[in-house]
């Protein structure tokens, strides 16, 4: 028979076996918790940069396997965790600058920045001259305004609807709103907006056409007259119209548009006498016929009114009313009443 064990030595062995069972589990939480704290700070200075592109609906975990393949982070599962915990998550998609190995923490607050932008936008309303469009583009970051008028001047950029001998790029320059690149320069710039041009023209058969007997150059000039003078699309056919029955008439256009392109100024709101005398090809009220170029870019509308204007008599049109529609006219009498009302109602 076997004597029975010792009290003390009995309970030593719990005691032990306690311990055991207390500090292995903490030794193994203070290990993961010292190994937690690692992922987020590793010890060292960050690597070499890294471009990492988060695509939109990507989850965060997602985003951490992500950061991991590119050794951004080691661990997906602590950058899911403390983002959760950190209350990050909502990420934006586009591409970030990160460091290889600059843990957790730094690449959540870099994410949490925000994207680097790949590229500015650049709007363009219909009915700009070149110089405004040029300032527009000037205003972007590393961009100059002088060096892309030079680029639509020089033929460093051409377009399939210019004419033999004529350098200039205006009413060419298709409007819209452009995502440019960084690594875009001026002349990649005016390349795309006259390739876009370009698509709109051919979509509409500019090609092709020979309205009025004019060339399709020529009838961009009418569209870019029309863009200029017209507020609301129902008119533009019908400003087409006086326009083509003037020239078929030998009327000068008489149309004030190129009297604001002839003396350089786009933002005068009233023009004088002296400004009516201007003498510049593209004054339509001293030359007969069309201006030499377009005098700004023109809207798909406009250049659709300017290959089928309206079939009229109409030879004059004046303001009518506050939204921009305009009183069209058959003789000069028509059109003088037409300018009375006009006053009469404080439009001129």
């Amino acid at each position: 028979m076997t004597a029975p064990e010792p009290a003390g030595r009995s309970r030593r062995r719990v005691w032990v076996l306690v311990v055991a069972l207390v500090a292995i589990p903490a030794s193994l939480l203070a290990g993961a918790a010292l190994w937690f704290w690692w992922q987020l700070d590793p010890p060292g200075g960050p690597g070499e940069a890294v471009e990492v592109r988060v695509d939109g609906g990507w989850s965060v975990a997602r985003i951490g396997e992500e950061l991991a393949a590119q050794d951004v982070i080691s661990s997906s599962f602590v950058f899911t965790v403390y983002s959760r915990l950190s209350g990050t998550t909502d990420f934006q998609a586009g591409t970030y600058e990160l460091r290889r190995d600059m843990g957790v923490r730094d690449a959540v607050s870099t994410l949490e920045a925000g994207p680097r932008l790949d590229f500015v936008e650049l709007a363009v309303p219909p009915g700009l001259w070149l110089v405004e469009v040029a300032d527009r583009v000037g205003s972007l970051p590393g961009r100059d305004a002088d060096a892309f008028l030079e680029a639509t001047r020089n033929g460093a950029v051409r377009s399939r609807y210019q004419p033999e001998g004529q350098a200039s790029l205006e009413g060419l320059l298709w409007p819209d709103t452009y995502r440019v690149a960084e690594a875009e320069d001026e002349i990649d710039i005016a390349a795309a907006m006259a390739r876009e041009f370009e698509e709109h023209a051919d979509a509409v058969g500019l090609a092709d056409a020979t309205t009025g007997g004019l060339t399709p150059y020529q009838i961009v000039v009418v569209a870019s007259l029309v863009e200029a003078e017209a507020k609301v699309d129902e008119d533009r056919p019908l400003i087409a119209s006086v326009i083509y029955n003037r020239l078929r008439d030998g009327m000068p256009l008489q149309i004030d548009a190129s009297v604001l392109y002839a003396i350089g100024d786009p933002g005068k709101q009233t023009i004088t006498a002296a400004d009516l005398r201007t003498e510049s090809p593209f004054n339509t009220y001293v030359v007969t016929g069309l201006p030499p170029t377009p005098i700004g870019s023109v809207s798909e509308a406009s250049l659709r009114a300017a290959i089928s204007p309206a079939q009229t008599d109409f030879r004059f049109y004046v303001i009518a009313d506050e939204q921009g529609r305009h009183a069209f006219s058959r003789t000069f009498e028509e059109h003088q009443a037409n300018i009375a009302l006009a006053r009469e109602r404080g439009l001129l």
